[in-house]
């Protein structure tokens, strides 16, 4: 394990994002056009879906890889629940706040499961392509389950109208539809669309990434300047041990899903990581008295960076271990 997190921790992705970590904590004036960054994530949404379209194009849709969509389905339903009372059982946090935080948990980060794919490749695993379909149904049940939450903290005139307006916001947010239907595509067109596009969105994804981690690093430095006055050690405890407790989960759905050692990680990966795009656009709408600095840091600022460094390589290790 020490290795793998070694050399996770070395590779230039992981490294391009403690860079902008540390800038931002220097407060550096190093800045990403905000234009640049929407265009980068869409470009990375794309790649990691016709990617994850092209192998399932090759390797087929079976029983068993419909149970694992359903699993991931589960499993984000699940875990804003866990998370919502564990923060209201060991945090101050008032209901709001805890409804908003949860709601990151259980759906998922498409960066940290990107790299967890190219940690997955370092250790020489191999896993299937529909664990991308998986990653985009794994975007909507947790904000679902947020909005059941959310409504237990709000007072408005008209809830109805809110939860239609989220709803309608859930199933058209960019990430999902950009997930699906580069998935779609890339499953369509197999083979001859990986020959014509594969130069653009295969061979340069590790590039790309770089560019966005750097981005995602300077973003969490400055959540984290603004937003550690409003974290006690119990918040900032929380955003590392549920990482921990949802992979937990994923590896039992695992075990009885007989998948193997890469699979494993990767769904260990999508339950433990933390929205940090789609949720907060969400959350903007169902819980606007929600703060911010609060949900954004723990899941930008201490579960994203935890992940990466030492989440993602202990993933790999537990899987390589239970899948023998």
């Amino acid at each position: 394990m020490f290795e793998l997190a070694v050399t996770t921790i070395l590779s230039p992705v992981v490294l391009f994002f403690i860079l902008g970590l540390s800038a931002a904590l220097a407060r550096s004036d190093i800045t990403i056009p905000e234009a640049l960054s929407k265009g980068l994530a869409l470009y990375l949404m794309m790649a990691i879906g016709l990617k994850g379209g092209f192998e399932m194009a090759a390797n087929g849709l079976s029983l068993a890889v419909i149970k694992v969509m359903i699993a991931g389905i589960i499993l984000s339903f699940l875990i804003p629940l866990i998370a919502f009372s564990l923060l209201r059982a060991t945090t101050k946090l008032s209901l709001v706040d805890a409804a908003a935080s949860a709601a990151h948990y259980g759906s998922i980060s498409i960066v940290t499961f990107v790299a967890a794919t190219q940690a997955v490749d370092l250790s020489g695993l191999t896993y299937g392509g529909h664990l991308v379909a998986v990653a985009a149904l794994m975007e909507t049940p947790a904000i679902i389950s947020a909005l059941l939450l959310a409504r237990r903290g709000r007072a408005r005139k008209d809830p109805n109208a809110a939860s239609t307006g989220l709803i309608r916001e859930v199933a058209l947010n960019a990430s999902v539809v950009v997930l699906i239907g580069a998935l779609m595509i890339g499953w369509i067109t197999g083979e001859a669309g990986k020959a014509q596009v594969g130069n653009v969105f295969i061979s340069p994804l590790q590039g790309v990434l770089c560019l966005f981690l750097l981005d995602m690093g300077l973003s969490a430095g400055r959540g984290l300047r603004q937003g550690w006055r409003l974290l006690q050690a119990s918040t900032i405890a929380f955003g590392i041990y549920m990482p921990l407790a949802s992979a937990i989960l994923a590896t039992l759905a695992a075990l009885l899903l007989n998948l193997t050692a890469g699979d494993t990680a990767l769904l260990m990966t999508l339950a433990a990581s933390a929205s940090y795009i789609a949720v907060p656009a969400a959350m903007r709408l169902a819980l606007p008295e929600a703060k911010p600095a609060i949900y954004l840091t723990l899941s930008l600022g201490v579960t994203f960076p935890f992940n990466l460094t030492i989440g993602i390589p202990l993933y790999i290790v537990t899987a390589q271990i239970i899948s023998g």
